[in-house]
């Protein structure tokens, strides 16, 4: 959880530095709208590049060790982060920041791509399988804790220099404090145990020699519900934490530090309701938890926007914490879900493909919407369409995923070899 923490910090800060500065210290020449686009585009980036990161490190998690896999994914993240701090802006040297800037992103989305489905499973597969689904909840703390201190930084640096000095150096800061991170990430990681999964499968040569190949000939249609499953989770995040964030200041005209204030209180709060649904996960289903938060999520996705138009303070942190319970229940519950459908020895390179193809279309999802409200002269409804289209895939994929559980529980009874823990 801590290092997957440390992580998403790394990721979500470049979410809020694009939301806020990426258009005007390096796309400048493009004007306001144009740069709004550009800095959107360097999010998505980094998740069309996912699948590859997916496929590399999801073999390697398969055939080197789940522990081995997660020290390159953060050394990559922590590197690149610090480097983005480095960056000469488009007033110092053209477009050079640029094209420097997109190639980091590049790395960042590579790392993310074998970053999720290690942490989930480094978490479960030391579980008993009765528990997978609330150990499955916890690496996804990462994502608020990540998110909370990203926000943290650029608040004290907002409230401590002056709007010049931010613009100048101050946005540097927030980068270079990936590299002590990047340490503490890595005494972590080291310090933890192979899984007793991988252990026992590497033990008995009973890892898949080749995992992708393995995974599309034996798991297809799971593996298209595991990718639909994760699109409300993911890209409710991109819409809310990026999209969201950046409409509510050009356009609605509300201060940066009011939205960064409100980001940050509707993530405090996930702290408590990300474990939270990933006991009621373990006490009922992955399957049901999701279902349940894409069905709420789709219920109050246009009276929230509708609310944002001319909301005070008080209902910006309301519509904030009320659009992130719901979409945190899929999230919650995502790991365990992905967890059930799939058998250890391939299990590592299908979660990341999954995932890393979930968060490839959750990339365009700020983009896609700024598009929308351009088209539609901004209407107050458009971001909610995004959100519930998102929320009827997930809903429609968590109802394929409780049947699919069940025609495996038919045809294989009984736990998985592979899946067994000592007690």
């Amino acid at each position: 959880m801590v290092g997957t923490s440390l992580e998403q910090f790394d990721f979500y800060l470049y979410a809020y530095f694009s939301a806020f500065f990426v258009g005007p210290l390096f796309f400048e020449p493009l004007g306001a709208a144009g740069a709004a686009l550009a800095s959107f585009s360097t999010i998505a980036v980094s998740f069309v590049i996912r699948p590859v990161g997916a496929l590399l490190f999801g073999h390697m998690g398969d055939r080197l060790g789940r522990r081995t896999t997660l020290l390159w994914t953060v050394t990559l993240m922590g590197v690149a982060t610090g480097l983005i701090g480095l960056l000469p802006t488009f007033a110092q040297a053209g477009w050079l920041g640029a094209i420097g800037l997109v190639v980091l992103r590049l790395v960042q989305g590579i790392s993310l791509g074998g970053e999720w489905g290690g942490s989930v499973l480094l978490a479960t597969e030391h579980a008993h399988p009765l528990k997978r689904a609330f150990y499955a909840a916890i690496p996804q703390l990462g994502s608020p804790i990540g998110s909370i201190l990203s926000a943290a930084v650029f608040i004290v640096l907002s409230l401590t220099l002056p709007e010049q000095a931010m613009q100048e150096w101050g946005w540097r800061v927030p980068f270079f404090l990936a590299v002590p991170l990047l340490l503490v990430s890595l005494y972590l990681r080291r310090a933890v145990e192979e899984t007793p999964v991988f252990s026992r499968l590497a033990s008995t040569e009973g890892r898949a020699r080749r995992p992708v190949l393995a995974l599309f000939r034996t798991r297809p249609l799971a593996l298209l519900i595991a990718v639909a499953a994760a699109q409300l989770g993911i890209g409710s995040y991109a819409l809310m934490n990026t999209y969201t964030m950046n409409y509510g200041a050009v356009v609605l005209g509300y201060p940066f530090l009011q939205l960064l204030s409100a980001a940050t209180i509707g993530s405090l709060l996930q702290l408590v309701t990300v474990p939270l649904f990933g006991a009621l996960a373990a006490r009922t289903s992955s399957s049901l938890v999701v279902g349940i938060g894409a069905l709420g999520t789709a219920l109050i996705a246009f009276p929230m926007y509708f609310l944002l138009q001319s909301a005070g303070f008080g209902v910006l942190v309301a519509m904030m914490v009320i659009g992130g319970i719901l979409p945190t229940m899929s999230w919650a519950a995502l790991g365990g879900l992905m967890s059930d459908l799939f058998p250890g020895r391939f299990r590592y390179t299908a979660l990341s493909v999954a995932y890393a193809v979930a968060a490839t279309v959750g990339g365009f999802v700020p983009l896609l919407t700024s598009a929308l409200g351009t088209w539609t002269a901004q209407a107050w409804w458009h971001p909610g369409l995004v959100l519930v289209a998102m929320s009827a895939v997930t809903l429609a994929a968590s109802v394929a995923a409780a049947r699919q559980l069940r025609q495996q529980q038919d045809t294989e009874p009984g736990p998985r070899a592979d899946d067994t823990v000592a007690a």
